[in-house]
């Protein structure tokens, strides 16, 4: 399927032939980190450009130029419907995202087992092979689309996880968190069990080049004081990372999840920088998975967009190899398309624009940033020293040491216990039989293949003809098992909504209907909720819940956005699109005009005294076209309309602006009727390049009475500077 920026991504084609598709490439790739230059600027801290994408939206005065970070970027995508979510994959990568993080906050850590066929509503997670085929088959498409190879993950956790791995292996997964502290500390897996799964995973993860996110950062989300478990947290780090190692993982494939342990208003900086030293001094060999601290987001988008820069400034002043890009409205716990890509935008927008900061700047080595990296640090060793002598991490477990709210060696007895014996699969671990044999590639431990073949000691899968890994034709694929709740229903539930001219807002699903309204009231906040509710019940919204409110003042008012669902249909092909005006690139422009000198007549005509818009496309200030070069003459308001076409001809001008606002009694029409008829009357019409704008002006109807364009809303100096152009060029020949 070759996908086109102008067509939609078919889900029905991805979903066509799955039991045969097979993953072009496994393992996790970096970006080629490089010196790129892009239209008047160089970017030190780059990486390749993009074939197809979307640049920030200021771009546009820069040529389009998209630059693209040197860190690999994450966006987390799972709103429970796998099909939708691969139109997010989409969009995620055209604003500049290669790891697709498809987790949440349920999944295969709260499984027992390994199941086929799990319906929708499992916190999004991919956990059948069916949605892990589809959506890595749709990666396969769009990273072919923008030119980068884009990194797929998930997690290898609860009582499934070497099962899963071996999954993630088969579907070429490239990217997992994989942590047994993780299993043990929150979800109260038997310790045994966890770090022998945990092996077993490794080995497999490590035998797919699949890079390995550790769970660390949970410390933070769960600690009372999250900036209290520093020292902690370097120790999770040595304790997986070790292990990793010691089950095959390479170095470079070792990812740690680094959370700052604090959010505002506390002293960000002063709490998170010496932290990322300290983290990254101890563990120079593995890669930096940044991520922000969601223990304290709000429902506030502009706080959980702060928080995020902040977090971007320390990567930029440390390092940071994989950039996450938590959502803003991650504290309102829904997975909206423009928040995802929002967060998208932030990043890339403050890792491109805190470039090379390190050749200007520098990390002072004493003070306060050196005092509490190095205090970090030693309560970190002393933390390790006290676990070894309880007996190890099982006892230091046992003991209450992980999560307790005093700051290493302080202890406040509140930690997270766990029995040694207890636990979810506790006594599940069984001792090897002698015989036992494990024809399977990537296993941990001793196959025990020779005894049957000595030859196959090295390719124990030798013995069965290649295991799934090498022929993945032995896999056995399931489509759907659930009658009620399955793909395939979905799609056809809103079939219609794919292949016609109907369409509805959305928020998460296809055609889910969701809105959001946006309301103040100069009341106090429990009020301001109500009236919020009953203002989207008026409005005919069904559903409506308030998602945030934001005191302005405890008296005089409080802000309230509210969300609903609508439940009508908009046929897009009984719309009025209103006409593009297309534009030529500016440097032409400015050549053009530099050969051709082009004088403007320009005023508000008749009655009419607004003088802000025009002003706007005139003035150099605002981005007009006397940025251009173009020279112009200001009539002001209440122009007569003879009064244009007059000072025209005797200041031999080429072109008339007139604005017109009034429109009762269509007097913004009869004026530019009237300028049409005077300019023919004198004789100069064919000369003169006549243009009306106003809000209620459009292109057609300008041009109906008898002006060469119209411009309404929105119009910028560029628009009518390219017209003019166009324009002009097309006199200057005609006259040739």
């Amino acid at each position: 399927m070759d996908l086109k920026p102008d067509k939609k991504l078919d889900i029905h084609k991805i979903l066509d032939g799955l039991e045969n598709y097979r993953p072009k490439r496994r393992g996790w790739t970096w970006r080629k980190k490089k010196t790129v230059q892009l239209g008047p600027f160089e970017y030190k801290q780059a990486s390749e450009s993009l074939k197809r994408s979307i640049p920030l939206p200021s771009a546009s005065y820069l040529g389009g130029i998209d630059p693209q970070p040197d860190s690999v970027v994450t966006a987390e995508i799972a709103s429970g419907r796998f099909e939708d979510d691969i139109r997010r994959f989409r969009m995620a990568a055209y604003h500049g995202a290669d790891h697709i993080m498809v987790i949440r906050t349920a999944g295969q850590s709260h499984f027992d087992g390994l199941l086929e066929g799990t319906p929708q509503g499992v916190g999004g997670i991919p956990i059948t092979r069916k949605q892990l085929r589809a959506q890595r088959k749709a990666l396969d498409y769009i990273e072919e689309e923008v030119g980068r190879p884009i990194n797929y993950h998930s997690y290898v956790s609860g009582v499934a996880g070497p099962e899963i791995a071996v999954l993630f292996a088969e579907e070429g997964v490239n990217g997992a968190h994989q942590d047994p502290q993780y299993n043990v500390l929150y979800r109260n897996i038997n310790m045994v069990r966890s770090f022998v799964d945990a092996a077993e995973s490794k080995k497999v993860l490590a035998w797919a080049d699949i890079a390995q996110i550790d769970g660390a950062h949970n410390a933070n989300a769960t600690a009372r004081d999250a900036w209290k478990v520093m020292p902690e947290l370097l120790v999770q780090h040595a304790i997986n990372s070790v292990y990793s190692e010691k089950a095959g993982i390479k170095p470079e494939n070792i990812c740690l999840s680094s959370v700052p342990p604090a959010a505002p208003p506390s002293p960000d900086l002063k709490l998170n920088l010496p932290y990322a030293i300290a983290l990254r001094e101890f563990f120079d060999k593995y890669k930096i998975r940044a991520q922000m601290n969601t223990k304290y987001m709000d429902s506030s988008t502009r706080e959980a967009t702060v928080t995020h820069v902040l977090n971007l400034l320390i990567s930029r002043l440390t390092s940071a190899d994989i950039q996450s890009t938590i959502t803003p409205d991650e504290g309102r716990n829904v997975p909206w398309h423009v928040y995802n890509i929002e967060a998208l935008d932030t990043t890339k927008q403050a890792m491109t624009g805190m470039d090379d900061m390190l050749s200007m700047v520098g990390i002072k080595d004493e003070g306060h940033l050196y005092d509490k990296k190095r205090e970090i640090q030693e309560r970190a060793v002393l933390m390790m020293e006290e676990i070894l002598e309880l007996g190890g991490y099982f006892e230091a477990v046992e003991a209450g040491m992980f999560v307790d709210s005093g700051e290493y060696p302080e202890r406040n007895d509140d930690g997270i216990h766990r029995e040694i014996e207890g636990g979810i699969g506790a006594n599940t671990v069984i001792k090897r039989d002698p015989n036992y044999m494990a024809p399977v590639t990537a296993h941990f431990g001793h196959n025990n293949v020779e005894q049957y073949d000595p030859s196959a000691k090295e390719d124990p899968a030798k013995l069965i003809d290649g295991s799934t890994f090498e022929k993945p034709d032995k896999i056995q694929y399931i489509d759907e098992l659930d009658e009620t709740d399955n793909v395939y229903l979905r799609l056809q539930e809103n079939e219609k909504y794919r292949n016609s001219d109907l369409v509805k807002p959305e928020v998460e699903w296809l055609a889910d209907g969701v809105v959001t309204v946006d309301l103040f009231f100069p009341v106090d906040k429990k009020i301001a909720a109500e009236a919020a509710l009953e203002t989207g019940r008026r409005m005919n919204l069904k559903d409506v819940e308030v998602i945030h409110t934001e005191i302005l003042h405890p008296s005089e008012g409080t802000r309230v956005q509210i969300k609903g669902r609508v439940d009508f249909d908009i046929d897009i092909s009984e719309l009025e699109l209103p006409e593009e005006i297309e534009t030529i690139p500016e440097d032409e422009i400015f050549t053009y005009v530099k050969e051709n000198p082009i004088h403007v007549i320009a005023g508000t005509g008749g009655d009419d005294e607004h003088s802000v818009g025009i002003r706007e496309v005139l003035d150099i200030k605002h981005g007009g076209i006397e940025k251009y070069g173009f020279n112009y003459t200001y009539l002001g308001t209440s122009v007569p309309i003879e009064k244009f076409v007059d000072a025209a001809i005797e200041m031999d001008a080429d072109c008339i602006m007139m604005s017109t606002i009034i429109s009762h009694d269509e007097t913004h029409y009869k004026n530019m009727r009237k300028l049409h008829d005077y300019a023919v009357e004198k004789g100069v019409r064919d000369k003169l390049i006549l243009l009306a704008g106003g809000t209620q002006v459009t292109p057609e109807l300008a041009r109906k009475n008898k002006v060469d364009q119209g411009f309404g809303r929105g119009t910028k100096g560029h628009h009518v500077a390219s017209f003019i152009v166009d324009k002009h060029k097309e006199k200057s020949n005609h006259e040739d």
